[in-house]
């Protein structure tokens, strides 16, 4: 093959590329014949992934496990079952969101003793007993691995959605269970209608 034949070929190939880069788009991105910033794109909606069951929830992705609600509207009721789902009666695991800042929290028991439609209500445990704030001992139990006494914080009741519970830790006897609702139900001025 000679040297004539060669750049030939090769003026071919740079011809063959340059019409191939103009019909696609220039380097830029750009199409050709379309100025700067001008071109069309086509959007895809972003999907968002599911959450996986122990993962700490994000803003945005899925519904949070637990938020902030009222007494008023909760059935309250003592309904335990060591049977992986999570029900009235029960100390559970699941994320809590900071009062202070609902963006962040934590993993945390919450004795849970009522249900509102689809969801379970509850409150917060705590090994940390604070006088300026409203909460009641509920002994110990396998929800603290520790062993330490534990205390219902009465003041935030929580509406948790059992999809996102980690782990059921216990049972709560059912005399600590009614104190927690006598003291709820006096904290927050609770009549319950007749079912």
């Amino acid at each position: 093959m000679n040297g004539s034949r060669i750049i030939g070929l090769v003026r071919r190939a740079i011809t063959m590329l340059g019409s191939a880069s103009r019909s696609s788009g220039s380097s830029s991105g750009t199409p050709s014949g379309t100025s700067p910033g001008t071109e069309r794109r086509r959007r895809t909606p972003r999907r968002t992934p599911a959450p996986r069951p122990n993962e700490r929830p994000r803003p945005g992705r899925a519904p949070a496990p637990a938020v902030d609600t009222e007494l008023a509207g909760a059935r309250i009721e003592y309904s335990p079952s060591l049977d992986g789902d999570a029900d009235p009666g029960e100390v559970v695991w699941t994320w809590v969101p900071y009062e202070d800042d609902p963006s962040q929290g934590k993993d945390r028991p919450v004795m849970i003793f009522g249900r509102r439609g689809d969801r379970l209500v509850g409150v917060a445990l705590t090994s940390k007993r604070h006088d300026n704030e409203p909460q009641i001992a509920v002994g110990t139990g396998s929800w603290d691995r520790e062993g330490r006494p534990s205390y219902a914080k009465l003041e935030r009741i929580l509406d948790v959605d059992p999809r996102q519970v980690r782990r059921e830790g216990a049972v709560l006897p059912r005399a600590r269970f009614d104190e927690v609702v006598d003291a709820l139900r006096r904290l927050h001025g609770l009549v319950e209608r007749p079912r």
